[in-house]
């Protein structure tokens, strides 16, 4: 470990606090549908959109009629999706002439997309054509993005709204935060990543000379404005297979921090958002302290290891970090970051291959994604995931004090802390449950690449990976089969739906209740004890569920390499 290395981490956090409350503040405009300065450029397009569709944004809807028209927003976009897949090889704009997907790996890529998951069966650069990009995923990138920042701002409203009996609209939830939130912002990150080397064509490839005198041909396209909206929407989908290690994804160290503040940026700007929303501004600022904390802890432990590295090959006399799998340009600090960063969000872009990290390093992001990603999370998908483990923790201090317990002036009765625990569940009941499943069938035992605790590790990382809507991966399973595009694909829908559902159910029994004020003898929901409180729940409902899996996985893994064992 390195000055230079701490220094990066603790500027990234740094940078990411002074971004907070301005980006909060824009979210919040869009939360109560105020007018911004885009308004006066966009205004008419977010009108004309309402008038097409027939949609009157001022008509609040219920929290069944909002997730009914979500899903089926949802289910809609992934038919589409699928269909742009299969017909890839006769549709424009496609000139390397790639035929159309089989249909598990079309069903597999469109339900991934659809839920925010992006993960990747298939090299982009060798498999999808430039319209599959650009129409059949990038679109995916935005709305899916957009859906889980409207959903939250549907939870925000259940703790803020007092005897009321709706919790917005889904429609103009969605319009408002793709026109005044996600494309501008697109926009000029994809200007910075041209200027910075990323290309941006329709062109599918082009012919250059080696150094040694060769012809190679270089896969290009529209990546930059790809790549844009893939960190801000915590996506994760590369253009490219290697994904944020490939030069034409990142080619810099400045583009690299750019890449992982995006990845972050809406979801520090959210816990800013719902302290506002709810009139108390340290509420926001706790569960920021809780998820920063957490994230800390995590990214010191990544870094220790990577850059202690391998006992094996110490033994061998070859000293220093595991730099394999990692790109020489960003090293094992930022690559080590970058890691944590993208399991604590639900993004799943690499900068170096999870595969090759050592056994306690890869544990750490495998571990992010199985506490359901609410360490900052994915867009939205964070803090909503966030506040359902803050419901249980508030249940658990009412039986501390013996009270009916209480969070933001709503009280927390059976209804919530059952839902909550019925959302919490899915995770591991689905996680444990597939990855049995794939660990003792043939088909399931012929996709690791490697053998014995590690092999294992690869299994569970998938399913990790596809429940938690995450879509990073340990590169040695070979996924682009029947048995697993089919199984993750029904992995990743109901690990993004059947967390959603009850979510809103709860947003809309908590804005049907009137506001209790804060009394003596109400349990504090701020501070430093709620704080790790907070922590507490969130490590040890979201972390003891999967000790047996991480001692057959990456424990197992670390003591076979200590011990001088490859497998």
């Amino acid at each position: 470990m390195t000055f230079q290395g701490w220094f990066l981490i603790i500027a990234f956090v740094a940078i990411l606090l002074l971004l907070c409350k301005p980006m909060g503040q824009w979210l919040f405009a869009l939360y109560e549908g105020r007018r911004t300065p885009l308004h006066r450029v966009l205004g008419p397009v977010e009108s004309g959109f309402y008038r097409l569709s027939g949609i009157d944004p001022t008509e609040e809807q219920g929290w069944r009629r909002y997730a009914v028209h979500m899903l089926i927003f949802n289910a809609v976009l992934l038919l589409f999706t699928y269909a742009i897949l299969r017909l890839q090889g006769v549709l424009p704009l496609n000139p390397l002439g790639y035929a159309g997907t089989s249909e598990h790996l079309a069903f597999n890529t469109a339900v991934s997309f659809t839920t925010n998951t992006n993960w990747q069966s298939y090299g982009g650069e060798s498999t999808m054509s430039n319209l599959s990009q650009m129409l059949g995923l990038t679109i995916h990138n935005f709305l899916s993005a957009a859906t889980g920042i409207a959903l939250a701002f549907a939870m925000f409203r259940g703790f803020a709204r007092r005897s009321a009996a709706t919790i917005g609209n889904f429609w103009a939830d969605m319009t408002r935060v793709t026109l005044y939130l996600l494309l501008p912002l697109c926009f000029a990150i994809a200007i910075f990543y041209i200027a910075s080397g990323v290309p941006q064509t329709l062109a599918g490839s082009i012919d250059v000379k080696t150094l040694e005198g060769a012809k190679q041909t270089l896969a290009l396209g529209p990546v930059a404005s790809q790549e844009a909206i893939k960190m801000l929407g915590t996506n994760g989908g590369g253009f490219f297979n290697a994904n944020s290690a490939h030069p034409f994804e990142n080619p810099t160290a400045f583009t690299n921090l750019v890449q992982m503040l995006s990845i972050f940026a809406i979801g520090f700007g959210l816990t800013w958002t719902f302290g506002k929303a709810v009139g108390n501004q340290r509420q926001g600022w706790t569960i920021l302290a809780a998820m920063v904390t957490i994230f800390l802890a995590g990214t010191a432990v990544v870094y220790w290891q990577e850059a202690s590295g391998n006992p094996i090959l110490h033994s061998l006399g070859v000293a220093g970090g595991n730099m394999e799998g990692k790109e020489v340009r960003f090293g094992i600090a930022a690559s080590s970051l970058f890691s944590v960063v993208t399991t604590a969000a639900s993004c799943g872009a690499v900068n170096a291959m999870h595969d090759s990290f050592t056994a306690l390093g890869g544990m750490i992001p495998l571990l992010n994604i199985q506490l359901g990603e609410v360490v900052i999370g994915g867009v939205g998908a964070g803090i909503y995931g966030f506040l359902l483990f803050a419901i249980l923790a508030v249940f658990v201090a009412g039986l501390m004090v013996g009270r009916t317990p209480e969070y933001v002036g709503k009280k927390i009765e059976a209804r919530e802390v059952k839902l909550a625990v019925l959302a919490i569940a899915v995770l591991p009941l689905i996680i444990l449950g597939f990855t049995a499943i794939a660990s003792v069938t043939e088909a399931g035992l012929a996709g690791p690449l490697n053998k014995g605790p590690h092999g294992f590790s690869e299994i569970l990382y998938a399913f990790t990976s596809a429940v938690g809507n995450n879509g990073s991966a340990f590169a040695g399973l070979t996924a682009n089969t029947p048995f697993y595009n089919g199984l993750l694909g029904v992995a990743m829908w109901i690990g993004r739906f059947f967390i959603i559902v009850p979510m809103l159910a709860i947003a809309g029994g908590l804005a049907m209740k009137k506001y209790t004020p804060e009394t003596a003898g109400s349990f504090p929901t701020t501070g430093p004890l709620w704080t790790g409180l907070l922590i507490g729940i969130v490590l040890i409902v979201g972390g003891l569920t999967f000790l047996p899996s991480l001692a057959l996985g990456p424990i197992a893994d670390h003591l076979a390499m200590i011990n001088g064992q490859l497998f």
